[in-house]
C-alpha cells in the first residue's frame, strides 16, 4: 500500500479516478500524492513564488505532504515516462499499469508498478511530478471482464 518509509507521514487510500504525482516525501522516499497537497494554503502567493519559500524554510516539517496509499493490484495510469526509461524497457510516454509489491521484506522499498510487457519497476525509479491516474483499486483481468468467465466462476 504504502512503502515502510511513507508509514510516519500522514496517509490515506487512494480514490478510483484520482489524479496523482510522483513526490519525493521528507523521508527520502518517493510515493504518490494529490496535487491538492501541494497546492499554497491561501491563493494569494504565487505557485513558484510558494515552491521556493517552502523549500528554503522546509515547510514540510510543518505542514508534512499527505501519501495517497494503492493497493496491490490497482490499475493506474503512469504519464510522462521518461524517454530514455521508455526505450531501455520498451514502453510509450504513457502506459497502464498495475500497482505491486516487490517483496515484503522489513526495511527495503517494496512499493512498484508492473507494466504490460512484465516489467517490474520500483516506485522509487519514477521521476518527482510525473503524473498517475487511479483507474481500478482493484485488480481485473481481461478474463474477468469476460461475462461468459464471470459467469462461470459464479457457478463453481
Amino acid at each position: 500500500m504504502c512503502d515502510y518509509s511513507l508509514m510516519g507521514v500522514p496517509n490515506r487510500l487512494a480514490q478510483e479516478g484520482e489524479e496523482l504525482i510522483v513526490y519525493s516525501f521528507q523521508t527520502g522516499s518517493r510515493g504518490l500524492t494529490s496535487p491538492a497537497e501541494l497546492a499554497p494554503p491561501t491563493g494569494k502567493v504565487g505557485s513558484l513564488f510558494w515552491e521556493e519559500l517552502k523549500s528554503i524554510l522546509r515547510i514540510e516539517k510543518m505542514h508534512p505532504v499527505g501519501a495517497v496509499c494503492i493497493p496491490p493490484g490497482a490499475r493506474l495510469t503512469l504519464r510522462d515516462i521518461p524517454s530514455e526509461l521508455q526505450s531501455s524497457i520498451g514502453v510509450r510516454s504513457i502506459e497502464n499499469v498495475t500497482f505491486t509489491q516487490l517483496d515484503m521484506a522489513e526495511n527495503r522499498h517494496r512499493d512498484a508498478v508492473r507494466f504490460n510487457n512484465g516489467f517490474e519497476m520500483s516506485l522509487q525509479r519514477l521521476t518527482d511530478g510525473q503524473r498517475v491516474t487511479v483507474i481500478s483499486l482493484s485488480f481485473e483481468t481481461a478474463d474477468d471482464l469476460n461475462p461468459e468467465n464471470r459467469e462461470r466462476v459464479a457457478q463453481s
